[in-house]
């Protein structure tokens, strides 16, 4: 990778709130992502949340987020949150 593709690279953590767990959120975020070429991966949390963290392009990692912003058709997305975080130059995209 050359250095100016290294600092093309963004990350972002993302939280999302609302009916997000077990309407194939995760599922179909990875869809999106490995569609958009973002690597990283997404979660479900304890507290009812899915997190997720995006690495790519930023054009693609706002593409994956503005979906994230909806969610699949069963979701309903009531808050998200991003935060910007350094670049750990992660490969392919996780469910966990």
């Amino acid at each position: 990778m050359s250095a100016a593709e290294s600092t093309d690279r963004c990350r972002r953590r993302v939280f999302i709130s609302g009916l997000v767990q077990d309407v194939w959120f995760r599922a179909t975020t990875a869809k999106q992502a490995v569609r958009a070429g973002v690597d990283g991966w997404v979660r479900n949390l304890a507290d009812g949340r899915v997190e997720a963290v995006l690495e790519g392009s930023a054009a693609a990692v706002n593409e994956v987020i503005d979906f994230c912003s909806r969610g699949p058709e069963m979701a309903r997305v009531d808050r998200i949150e991003v935060v910007e975080e350094g670049p750990e130059n992660l490969e392919g995209f996780k469910i966990r």
